[in-house]
C-alpha cells in the first residue's frame, strides 16, 4: 500500500513540477467558463510535449496500480484505470479535434509522430500482464461482488478490450500484434490526410457564363466568393465539396460538366500519385485480417460485430438483404422514368450517374412543383438552428444560450451554454458548420470533455458539432437545403447524448455504446425536422419572416418517397462493401478496384448509380471508426422508426414518452446492453415494418 501511495504522489509530483516549470497550457487549470480549451493559448508546439507527459502520467498511475500490494478490487483497478489519464485525455480532447475541423500542415505533423506512440502506449497497457492478471481477478470475482449494473458493465467492457488488445497472447504474438497495431495507426491516419488533400485540390474554374446555365443565382454566388477567396475573381470557382458539388450536379445544364464535377468526386484517392489510397485500402483489410485471426477470430467483422446489437455478419447481411431487393427494385424504376425524360427532352443519351441529381430534380418539380430552390428561402441555419433548440425544449426543457466569452478556434463557431429545465447547467456546445480547406468533409460530433462522476465529482460534458454546410453569399444568409437542415438535426442527436448523459464513468458515457446503437439518438431527431407541427415552429422566410406555408408542407410530404430507391441503394451499396471488405478471412491482399468491383456486382447495382463513397474515399471504414460498422445506420434507423412511433402513438412532444427516451436512451450510454435499454424505452424489440414505410418501400 505504501508504494502504492508512493508511486501516485510522484506522479502528482511530476505533473506539479511541469505545471511550476512550462509554460505549457495543458499543464494548468482552464480559468475559461466551465474548463472550456483556451485555444489562443494553445500552440501547435504544445501538444506533442503534452502528450508525451500525458502518457507518462498515466503510465505512473498504472504502475501504481500493478504494484499495488492489496487484493485487487474494483475500486483499486478499474475506477483506478478510469481516473489514470486525466492530462491524456485532456489533450486529446483538443487535439483531435482540431485536427479534424482545423488542421494545418504542422497538426498533420504532429498527429503523424503521435500514432506510433499512442499506439506503442495503448498497447503496453492493454498487453501488460500484470493489469490483466488484476483485471481478470475483478472480472472472476464480479458475480459475489455486489456490483451495479454499470459496473458489472464497465468491467466486462475492460476484460474483454485487454482479450481483444493481446493480453491473452504469448509474448511473440504480442510483438506481432504491436507491430500490426502501429502499422493500422499509421496507415488510417494517411489515409484520412489524402482525402482531406483531395478534396481540396480540385476545382473547377468557369471563366464564360455561359457554363452557369442552369444554376440558381445562389449557387452561382457561392461559386463567385470560392473565386473570390481563391484570388481569382471575375470567375466561378466549384469545388467538391458537398455544398459546392451537390447544387451543380442537381442545375447544371452543362453536362459534360456535370460529368467532370462527378469524376472528379468518385476518383477521389484514384491518381496514382502520392495521394492515391488504393494500396492503403487493401493493406488496412489485410493487416486487420491478420489481427482478428492472430485474436482467435476468422474475421475482423467477427472481431468487431460480437460487441454490437447485430453480433453476427449473417445477421447483418440478414438486414441488408431485406431493404435491398425492394429498394433496388424501386431504383430500377426512378432510373426508367428518369430516362424517359431524358428522350421527352429530345436527347438519346443514356442516363448516367452525372445525370441522376439533374434528372431527379427535373422529374420531382414535374411531377411535385417541388424543388430545392422553393424551399431553401424558408431553412435559413439560423432558423434550423433555432428549431432544433426548440424541439428539445419541448421535448426535455433544455434551454440554449449564446456565450461570447467562451474562447473559439475559428471565427465561424458559435458556442451555446445548455441548461435543463430548472436553469442547471447541463454542458456547453460548440457549433461549426462551414466548409474550409482544414476541416474534413462530412458532418460530426465529437467531445472535449465527457460526463462523469468517479469519486462524486460531477464533470460536465463540452460537445462540438461539426458540418459543412452552404455558406452565406453576398446580402443572403446561409440557406442550406432539406438534407443539409436533416444532417443538422441529426448531429444534434448525438450532442443530445453526450449532453445529457449522466453516468458515473466516461468509459460508458454518452456516445460510448455500440456502433449500431449510436445512430438511434441522432437519427430519431431527423423524424422531427420536418414534421408539419415542427416546420410551423422554424422554417419562415428569410427575407419576410412568412412561416412556411400549407401548401409547400404538402408537396413536401407528397415528396418525401420520391428517389428513395436511389438514397437507400447508393447508401446499401456502401454497406455491402464494407462488409465484403471486413469478412474476408484471407490476409492476401486484393486488388482494390476488382475487389470493389466484384461486391457490387454480386449485389446488381445499376450502372446508373454509383456506391456512395468507393474504397479509396471511405473514409469512414478505412479511417474513421465504421470499419464493419457502416450498416450502423441503417440498423438503427430500423430502431429510430420503431422509437418515432412510439412519439406517433401519443404526441409529437409527449412528456411521458420524451422522459423514458432521455432516462433510457439519451442519459443511460452504454451502462447496459443496448436491446435491454431499448426494450426499457419500448417495451418490446424494434421491427422493420416502420423504416420500411418510412422509406416508402413497404
Amino acid at each position: 500500500m505504501k508504494k502504492l501511495i508512493l508511486l501516485i504522489l510522484i506522479a502528482g509530483l511530476v505533473f506539479c513540477s511541469c505545471t511550476k516549470k512550462e509554460s505549457n497550457p495543458f499543464y494548468t487549470e482552464w480559468d475559461t467558463p466551465f474548463g472550456t480549451p483556451p485555444f489562443s493559448k494553445i500552440e501547435n508546439g504544445h501538444y506533442l510535449p503534452a502528450f508525451e507527459k500525458g502518457m507518462e502520467e498515466q503510465m505512473l498511475h498504472i504502475t501504481a496500480i500493478i504494484e499495488n500490494e492489496e487484493p485487487a478490487t474494483f475500486e483499486n483497478t478499474i475506477e483506478a484505470m478510469e481516473a489514470s489519464s486525466v492530462l491524456l485525455d485532456k489533450v486529446s480532447g483538443v487535439f483531435y479535434n482540431l485536427n479534424s475541423a482545423h488542421t494545418n500542415d504542422e497538426l498533420q505533423t504532429v498527429a503523424e509522430k503521435i500514432a506510433p506512440l499512442r499506439s506503442k502506449h495503448d498497447d503496453d497497457i492493454a498487453m501488460n500482464p500484470g493489469l490483466f492478471e488484476r483485471v481478470k481477478t475483478v472480472y472472476e470475482q464480479k458475480d459475489t461482488l455486489g456490483l451495479t449494473s454499470e459496473q458489472q458493465t464497465l468491467l466486462d467492457k475492460y476484460y474483454k478490450e485487454f482479450v481483444k488488445g493481446g493480453a491473452n497472447l504469448n509474448d511473440e504474438d504480442k510483438a506481432v500484434l504491436r507491430g500490426i497495431n502501429e502499422e493500422l495507426s499509421l496507415l488510417t491516419l494517411k489515409f484520412g490526410q489524402n482525402i482531406l488533400k483531395e478534396t481540396n485540390k480540385f476545382e473547377m474554374v468557369i471563366k464564360d457564363e455561359n457554363n452557369l446555365a442552369g444554376l440558381p443565382d445562389d449557387v452561382i454566388s457561392a461559386a463567385a466568393e470560392t473565386a473570390k477567396e481563391r484570388e481569382k475573381e471575375g470567375t466561378w470557382i466549384f469545388t467538391i465539396h458537398k455544398p459546392s458539388l451537390i447544387p451543380f450536379l442537381t442545375y447544371s445544364e452543362k453536362r459534360d460538366l456535370r460529368e467532370e464535377m462527378f469524376r472528379a468526386y468518385i476518383d477521389q484517392g484514384n491518381h496514382d500519385d502520392e495521394l492515391d489510397n488504393k494500396a492503403i485500402a487493401t493493406k488496412v483489410a489485410s493487416l486487420r485480417v491478420k489481427k482478428a485471426n492472430l485474436l482467435g477470430y476468422q474475421t475482423h467483422a467477427q472481431l468487431i460485430l460480437e460487441e454490437n446489437m447485430a453480433k453476427t455478419a449473417e445477421n447483418v447481411y440478414s438486414l441488408l438483404d431485406q431493404i435491398w431487393k425492394p429498394a433496388l427494385e424501386r431504383a430500377k424504376e426512378e432510373a426508367a422514368e428518369f430516362q424517359d425524360m431524358i428522350y421527352a427532352d429530345g436527347n438519346d443519351f443514356k442516363l448516367e450517374p452525372w445525370d441522376w441529381w439533374f434528372y431527379a430534380e427535373k422529374v420531382k418539380k414535374q411531377k411535385y412543383a417541388l424543388d430545392d430552390s422553393i424551399l431553401r428561402p424558408y431553412f435559413k441555419l439560423e432558423n434550423v438552428i433555432e428549431g432544433v433548440f426548440t424541439v428539445s425544449n419541448k421535448l426535455w426543457g433544455l434551454q440554449f444560450e449564446e456565450r461570447t466569452d467562451i474562447p473559439i478556434y475559428h471565427e465561424d463557431v458559435k458556442v451555446f451554454e445548455v441548461k435543463d429545465a430548472d436553469g442547471s447547467h447541463v454542458g456547453i456546445l460548440y457549433a461549426d458548420y462551414f466548409p474550409r480547406a482544414s476541416k474534413r468533409g462530412g458532418a460530426w460530433m465529437n467531445n472535449y470533455r465527457e460526463q462523469s462522476k468517479l469519486g462524486g465529482k460531477e464533470v460536465r460534458p463540452i460537445i462540438c458539432n461539426i458540418g459543412n454546410f452552404s455558406k452565406p453569399t453576398g446580402d443572403k444568409p446561409s440557406l442550406i437545403s432539406t438534407e443539409e437542415a436533416a444532417t443538422l438535426f441529426h448531429e444534434f442527436g448525438h450532442a443530445l447524448h453526450g449532453l445529457l448523459a449522466d453516468t458515473t464513468y466516461k468509459k460508458i458515457s454518452g456516445t460510448n455504446v455500440s456502433r449500431d446503437f449510436v445512430e438511434l439518438p441522432s437519427q430519431i431527431m431527423e423524424n422531427w425536422a420536418f414534421e408539419p407541427e415542427v416546420l410551423k415552429l422554424y422554417a419562415k422566410h428569410y427575407e419576410t419572416g412568412e412561416v412556411i406555408p400549407q401548401e409547400l408542407i404538402d408537396k413536401m410530404s407528397r415528396a418525401k418517397h420520391f428517389n428513395q430507391g436511389f438514397i437507400t441503394v447508393e447508401y446499401m451499396a456502401a454497406c455491402y462493401l464494407d462488409m465484403d471488405w471486413h469478412t474476408l478471412a484471407d490476409p492476401e491482399e486484393k486488388d482494390c478496384f476488382t475487389f470493389e468491383t466484384e461486391s457490387l456486382d454480386r449485389i446488381g447495382l445499376i450502372p446508373e448509380i454509383v456506391v456512395r463513397y468507393r474504397s479509396p474515399y471511405f473514409r469512414h471504414i478505412f479511417s474513421g471508426g465504421y470499419s464493419a460498422g457502416y450498416y450502423s445506420y441503417i440498423w438503427s434507423e430500423v430502431l429510430d422508426s420503431d422509437a418515432f412511433q412510439a412519439f406517433k402513438e401519443t404526441s409529437l412532444f409527449d412528456q411521458a414518452t420524451a422522459l423514458s427516451f432521455r432516462q433510457n436512451i439519451l442519459e443511460a450510454g452504454g451502462t447496459e446492453d443496448a436491446m435491454i435499454l431499448y426494450k426499457r424505452f419500448r417495451g418490446r424489440e424494434p421491427n422493420v415494418e416502420p423504416l420500411l414505410q418510412k422509406r416508402g418501400l413497404y
